[in-house]
């Protein structure tokens, strides 16, 4: 392409969505940041805003229209998962750009694009959610990624939950108090412990990033010696394990072959007792070939933008990037 040069990634994630513009030669030109774009948590209309928001902002740091944009790749959070509620969405980014260059798709393709550098291989995304993304010889495929109701294990949400589950039974005698307990009542300021039920389930309930963030106390207490939250840290580590062992099968890698596994999302790339006890595992399994990541997820759908631009973005639609 020669008069749209700028190519702009999307990356919808559970507390952030960030927009990130290159030109031809891959050079950041423009960044932008907005709230999360998970439209099972604020609605679509507050999503609809939000990416209006980041384009606008793109384009005024650019000073263009969305027209000057070659092609935008939206990696939204649970894209693919609700046949009513994706034409929507798409619909929605076809007004907001006033032309038919774009692609929407599930974020974990953002992750997959950015760690790999839009090579074949997996991808696992272990953030406010997980799931697992790979690419073989232009097959696609993804594991995990069911959501915080009954999925998204090893996810910052499932291990926050896991603490909570354990706050419970340390708090009733089921389990032996450990340092989690003290965190927790401080953290959430309980002035008994039952108080936790109102601040999670009550009317003022916290939101789905804000449970998330416990995962952090659960973390400094493993890293204390609690010896519970460490369990949870390990469960964590197998659980996004599986995720890349399935994928693999899934994906129809050859026996023998290693195959290049990488991850995005903040539970493996600031989380060193999950990282370590997960990269350990999938080592020891002598499959895949652990590669750290090349770049942020960000950079990586801008990067999958430029690619579906010089392919025509044919090959690619929403289906493709759900199993």
């Amino acid at each position: 392409m020669t008069e749209h040069t700028y190519f702009l990634g999307v990356d919808g994630g559970g507390s952030k969505t960030e927009f990130v513009c290159i030109d031809a030669t891959g050079t950041i030109k423009a960044r932008a940041l907005t709230g999360t774009t998970y439209h099972l948590e604020i609605g679509m209309n507050e999503t609809v805003s939000r990416l209006e928001q980041g384009v606008a902002a793109i384009c005024g740091q650019l000073d263009i229209q969305p027209d000057a944009l070659g092609f935008v790749f939206f990696g939204l959070p649970a894209y693919g998962e609700d046949s009513v509620i994706d034409p929507q969405l798409h619909a929605a980014c076809r007004s907001l750009l006033g032309h038919e260059r774009y692609l929407c798709g599930n974020d974990m393709v953002c992750g997959w694009a950015g760690s790999l550098g839009c090579q074949d291989g997996i991808n696992i995304v272990a953030g406010t959610g997980s799931i697992a993304y790979g690419e073989r010889q232009g097959k696609t495929g993804r594991a995990g990624g069911w959501g915080e109701v009954f999925g998204d294990e090893g996810s910052a949400y499932w291990i926050a939950v896991q603490g909570l589950a354990l706050f419970s039974h340390m708090s009733d005698g089921r389990a032996p108090k450990g340092v989690l307990h003290q965190r927790i009542v401080e953290a959430l300021s309980l002035g008994n412990d039952l108080d936790l039920c109102q601040r999670i389930m009550g009317p003022a309930a916290m939101g789905r990033s804000e449970i998330a963030a416990l995962a952090g106390l659960v973390s400094r207490a493993a890293a204390d010696g609690d010896t519970g939250a460490n369990a949870i840290l390990a469960s964590a580590a197998h659980e996004l394990a599986a995720l890349a062992i399935s994928l693999r099968t899934t994906l129809s890698f050859p026996p023998e072959e290693r195959v290049p596994l990488s991850w995005s999302g903040g539970v493996l790339l600031q989380e060193p007792l999950v990282r370590n006890a997960f990269a350990k595992i999938v080592d020891d399994t002598g499959l895949f070939a652990l590669a750290e990541p090349l770049h942020a997820p960000g950079y990586g759908g801008a990067l999958y933008a430029k690619r579906l631009a010089h392919t025509g973005g044919g090959r690619f639609s929403a289906s493709a990037h759900k199993v």
